[in-house]
């Protein structure tokens, strides 16, 4: 494993383990599979780990599996505030309280404010006394660096990390994000101001793996260097000096293998111009294929209405990424044929789930072009005729 160090020079392992997406089973986290992928990356070097108050049933996981294996101080935990559920002072130490008991510790090495989408939101956490709470913790040692996650325009970005002296922050960004969200500038600015930069969805949710187009993936399988899709990404990202951790998701001990190979191989600058020259080829496939730009982060959900968002995205981009037939039988198989149906027709149009969209889909009007195109109406027929049968089984 290979290290960049934090803002104080402590070292941080390149890859960091993403604890969103831990494999569920039963409808809660299969504890017994996370572990064994959570001590794999460990024994690996891997020594960041990244949680989320809003991550069901994450931060307890984590916890309970750091303290029975006895490697809570051999780690850095990085979990967040709730900043969208702060209404007063009092909330603050509410949600990090909360926070420390399920992660079984008294102290967090990384908090972030979660989920910034522009300064305003930053101003109404200083009104609260944010700025007093964070150095009140800070001395006790109950937080030991502190940051934010970050989901809006390159301007709000900037705006932000000049506010206050930041320990390091989190933006989403790889080779399809380079312009978007705080961007190559962010990353730069961050650097500058020397800042460390951690990555989330370096691989956009999958789809620059095993999402990505048929003619994408023949491109890579005949490329000379003979790397994997999630070589190319996070290769790319660790060829930016600026990047200090790329979180993955890691949900299998498959993935976890392939990617600690790659953070030992991987090397700042190591990019040529011509591997450069060829990503671009990839981006415009896949530019010309996908419909909606959604990452299946799921901040949009729970719909009050039951619409399965992320579901129905993936579909929607499946159908033309991959094959129609593949896009529709997925709908089916997670969405039209469940036992609780998740359609689009069911949106009243609240728009509660664009408020929290980090890609700012307008997510209304793509429900909208997503049954259209999911549901014809020969299907429709087909789905009620499925629906009625499956209920006189049950």
């Amino acid at each position: 494993m290979q290290y960049r160090n934090d803002k104080s020079g402590a070292p941080l392992s390149i890859l960091g383990y993403g604890c969103m997406r831990f494999s569920r089973k039963g409808g809660a986290i299969d504890i017994d599979k996370a572990e064994q992928e959570l001590l794999a990356a460990y024994r690996a070097g891997v020594n960041y780990y990244d949680t989320a108050y809003i991550y069901p049933g994450s931060e307890a996981v984590l916890g309970e599996i750091l303290q029975r294996n006895g490697i809570r101080d051999k780690v850095r935990i990085a979990t967040k505030l709730p900043q969208y559920l702060v209404r007063n002072a009092a909330s603050l130490d509410k949600f990090f309280a909360e926070e420390l008991s399920r992660l079984r510790t008294d102290y967090v090495d990384y908090y972030l404010m979660h989920h910034l989408t522009d300064i305003a939101q930053w101003e109404r956490l200083k009104a609260v006394g944010a700025l007093d709470w964070i150095a009140g913790k800070k001395a006790s040692g109950a937080i030991r660096n502190i940051g934010f996650s970050y989901h809006g325009n390159t301007e709000n970005f900037l705006k932000i990390l000049a506010d206050y002296d930041w320990d390091f922050c989190q933006i989403q960004y790889n080779y399809l994000d380079e312009t978007s969200q705080a961007g190559v500038a962010g990353l730069k600015a961050a650097a500058a101001r020397g800042i460390p930069v951690v990555i989330m969805e370096p691989l956009r949710g999958g789809k620059l793996v095993n999402k990505l187009p048929e003619a994408a993936k023949r491109l890579m399988a005949g490329h000379e260097r003979g790397w994997s899709p999630a070589d190319w990404g996070l290769r790319w990202l660790w060829n930016q000096p600026e990047v200090t951790v790329v979180l993955s998701g890691m949900n299998s001990l498959e993935m976890v293998e392939e990617n600690v190979r790659i953070a030992s191989e991987a090397a700042a600058g190591a990019f040529t111009e011509a591997d450069h020259a060829f990503l671009q080829q990839v981006i415009g496939i896949i530019r010309e294929k996908e419909k909606v730009g959604c990452t299946g982060c799921r901040y949009c959900m729970p719909c009050p209405r039951g619409v399965d968002i992320p579901g129905i995205f993936s579909s929607y981009n499946a159908m033309y990424t991959e094959t129609k037939r593949s896009g529709r039988i997925q709908y089916l198989q997670a969405v039209a044929l469940a036992a609780n149906p998740s359609f689009a027709s069911q949106c009243i149009g609240c728009g509660k789930c664009e408020q929290h969209c980090p890609q700012a889909i307008p997510i209304r009007e793509k429900l909208k072009e997503a049954e259209r195109a999911l549901l014809p109406w020969p299907m429709k027929s087909f789905v009620r005729i499925g629906r009625k049968f499956m209920l006189r089984k049950k």
